[in-house]
């Protein structure tokens, strides 16, 4: 057994032919004396080394781009011609063929390579005419492969051009979303404090000195704050939504007498109106504002008059639309608004939905109008499309996903409440503004409620244990140290019958979204008048 082991050693370092043995890594094993002699190498020098190391960068090339692939494929290559770099670095022409070899499992166990001096010159010659005819066919291939990739990354570097421009917009407009929402935030607290003291002072000075006018000029002027900071919160996507089931046929006949009032003699007005119409789950009171917004702007772009017309109609978005546009597929609802007027240039039509961005004189415009539409549309999940030609007018057309739903009638019962308090029920109420605390302390007092004020968490859970007959517990959301979630949860730990109100200059959406409030809690938002104050804390109260 020993004689016949050595002679196939002798067998295979003495043959005609350089044989190597790669592992499954590609890493040379084993090597004969031939090959070694070849390249001037010792074995060692080359055990552990690709055998492509060995050849010159055209055959590497070769080597890693058709060889080995084939190899995989086939599990085997036959002879192609390739150079051997020798130590002292002059080529050496060989004939290389190779086979693998796997284990009953199929896994590969080594590939066995197969070297040819290929010095004899005719035979190298044949062998030089055949790689060229396989050059010439493998370059046409070439050509044919390099004009098909070239046109598919045009295709990609346009694709990747439209995404980093949407993404580009998208980043801006959740950046001036973030800046509003903060805004927004402070300015309620402000306002929180002006619809306060107003308040008291309308009712203290009801029977003395005539100050109603001021009081209203005062009162109309904090309204239309309020409102600025709801359509800051509506761009911002952070705007409190009263979703519920409506028909926008009947939305839009009930406007009707409002838009022909809004948008004047000079402009026809008309409805093109779907029969069998779905229904949307949104806030009309918003869509509605969305619609009489687009209706203005349509009626500024037609100075001299023209046609507005606006269309409902069932839609259907598949899924090649969603993916280009980026919105769920499914069925939707569509209202359109249509002009006649002067129409956007593509620069203006793509800075449409920009926050402040406007082409109307100063004064006519603060630029939150379609971006408020924007976002009063995304978070409602729908979509919006502009379509618009200098001269020849303006299409902005909103999807809203569809309700299958069953009507829900709305609750009118916090209104018919009563306001006042019995005199002997007891508040606590939680704020870390002082103004904001000193004022809503003094209107539930003024409502006939016994009010505990504390700063912070720490004094109001102190003020739970020190007054048992707290029965409401009226907290701000955002606040330091420990936040209105958590003081409301340690102190239903100790009082498991107290009621919780909250209160925020955020909105129900952003604080939910943020975590900091479950779905379907007491909220009331800043700022809140007296009659919204009295109707909450008495519906929590007798409930």
């Amino acid at each position: 057994m020993n004689q016949l082991i050595e002679d196939l050693e002798d067998l295979f370092d003495n043959a005609p032919c350089g044989y190597v043995s790669t592992g499954p890594g590609g890493h040379i094993i084993m090597a004969n004396r031939i090959f070694a002699d070849w390249l001037g190498r010792a074995r060692s020098d080359i055990i552990g080394r690709r055998f492509q190391d060995f050849l010159n960068i055209a055959g590497k090339m070769y080597y890693e781009t058709h060889f080995a692939p084939l190899m995989r494929m086939q599990g085997f290559f036959h002879e192609v011609a390739l150079d051997l770099v020798r130590a002292d670095g002059s080529k050496l022409p060989v004939l290389v063929n190779a086979v693998e070899r796997r284990d009953e499992k199929g896994a590969l166990s080594f590939v066995r390579i197969t070297i040819f001096n290929a010095s004899d010159r005719r035979r190298y010659e044949r062998e030089l005419l055949e790689a060229r005819r396989c050059a010439e066919k493998a370059n046409a291939e070439l050509q044919n492969l390099n004009r098909t990739l070239e046109e598919r990354i045009a295709e990609a570097v346009e694709a990747r051009m439209k995404s980093e421009a949407a993404l580009r917009q998208a980043q801006k407009m959740e950046a001036v979303g973030q800046l509003t929402g903060g805004i927004a935030h402070d300015f309620n607290n402000m306002l929180a404090v002006v619809f306060s003291a107003l308040n008291l002072l309308e009712r203290r000075l009801a029977k003395g000195e005539d100050v109603s006018h001021f009081i209203a000029a005062a009162k109309d002027g904090a309204g239309r704050a309020a409102a600025l900071t709801q359509r800051l919160l509506a761009f911002s996507r952070q705007q409190a939504l009263a979703p519920e089931p409506i028909c926008a046929n009947q939305m839009v006949a009930g406007m009707s007498d409002l838009l022909h009032h809004t948008l004047g003699e000079m402009v026809r007005l008309e409805t093109v109106l779907a029969e069998d119409l779905w229904q949307v789950l949104a806030d009309k009171n918003v869509l509605e504002n969305v619609v009489l917004n687009l209706a203005i702007n349509a009626r500024d772009a037609m100075p001299h008059g023209g046609r507005l017309v606006i269309e409902t109609a069932n839609s259907h978005l598949d899924e090649a639309y969603g993916a280009e546009h980026d919105v769920k597929p499914g069925q939707y609802v569509m209202v359109a608004v249509t002009d006649t007027g002067v129409g956007m240039s593509p620069e203006v039509m793509a800075k449409a939905f920009d926050p402040f961005f406007t082409t109307k004189e100063p004064g006519r415009g603060t630029g939150l109008g379609l971006s408020q539409v924007f976002g009063f549309v995304k978070q409602s999940e729908g979509h919006i499309t502009v379509n618009s030609a200098l001269g020849r007018g303006t299409s902005i057309t909103i999807y809203l996903p569809r309700y299958s739903g069953a009507p829900e009638a709305r609750n009118h019962s916090e209104a018919q409440m009563p306001v006042c308090g019995n005199g002997s029920e007891t508040v606590l109420v939680v704020e870390d503004d002082e103004q904001v605390l000193t004022l809503t302390a003094q209107m539930l007092r003024d409502l006939g409620y016994h009010v505990v004020e504390a700063r912070c968490g720490e004094e109001a859970l102190g003020a739970l244990s020190a007054v048992p007959a707290i029965g409401l517990l009226f907290t701000d959301v955002v606040m330091p140290d420990i936040n209105g979630l958590r003081l409301a949860e340690a102190a239903l730990e100790r009082r498991p019958d107290l009621k919780i109100l909250f209160t925020t200059g955020y909105s129900r959406d952003a604080v939910v979204h943020n975590r900091l409030l479950d779905p379907g809690v007491n909220l009331l938002q800043k700022p809140a008048s007296l009659e919204q104050l009295a109707a909450k804390v008495r519906t929590l109260l007798d409930g």
